[in-house]
């Protein structure tokens, strides 16, 4: 027996889609402004380093979760929290546009049924994503054990074709899957994004890179632009 009756899923990423900044990178860099993240000078390489990686489809889900996931395990989750909530309202908050808030509202005030689908792990996104509105959301899953965070993520990655397999898992919690929408839109502005946009009826590249602008333009596909 379903639990929706709506015949829309609407799926979105968060960083650059939604937000016109990266969460991971922007996290990992009030951390190392903070004092909160070892050597600042070689936290702020390396993000920049992930970062480069990320942005020209050469990165690994390993290789940016051994460097993000490794920040928390330096704190205790009490620390986190707080760290999290300032984080929040100096960084996250002040990068939220109505534009993009109105996106959002479009689709639930329709009755759709919408999931935030981020490669950021979940401590960091799922916060933003109820500042959004959102109910249901997906990031990758860091490995929470006795109490601390390993630095590890558990389960398959949001990332890249990990995106497919972690919404097939959650539709089936709903006794759903793809087939039981007539339309299903998502909204990316990465290449990283490919596999996901080409499953969507509706894809939507979303203040798209060069790159992904020039695939929307061959494919057809709707190019929408939030952020100047």
């Amino acid at each position: 027996m379903s639990t929706t009756t709506t015949t829309t899923l609407a799926l979105f990423d968060l960083d650059h889609t939604l937000l016109p900044i990266d969460t991971d990178y922007e996290w990992v860099e009030w951390l190392s402004r903070n004092n909160l993240a070892g050597d600042p000078a070689e936290v702020k390489r390396r993000n920049q380093e992930i970062m480069d990686k990320y942005d020209a489809g050469q990165l690994t889900i390993e290789e940016s979760a051994a460097f993000v996931l490794s920040f928390l395990t330096m704190h205790s989750p009490f620390e986190l929290a707080a760290y999290h909530e300032r984080f929040m309202a100096e960084v996250v908050r002040p990068n939220i546009t109505q534009q993009a808030c109105d996106l959002v509202n479009q689709h639930l005030s329709n009755g759709d049924l919408c999931c935030l689908v981020s490669a950021t792990n979940s401590f960091v996104i799922e916060p933003v994503g109820r500042a959004f509105g959102f109910s249901h959301i997906i990031g990758t899953t860091p490995e929470y054990l006795n109490g601390r965070y390993t630095g590890q993520f558990v389960g398959v990655a949001s990332y890249k074709e990990g995106k497919i397999t972690r919404v097939e898992e959650w539709l089936k919690s709903l006794n759903l899957t793809f087939e039981s929408f007539n339309e299903v839109h998502f909204y990316s502005d990465s290449m990283n994004d490919l596999p996901l946009l080409e499953k969507a009826t509706h894809a939507v590249a979303t203040n798209p890179s060069p790159t992904l602008r020039e695939i929307a333009k061959r494919n057809n596909w709707a190019i929408i632009d939030l952020f100047k």
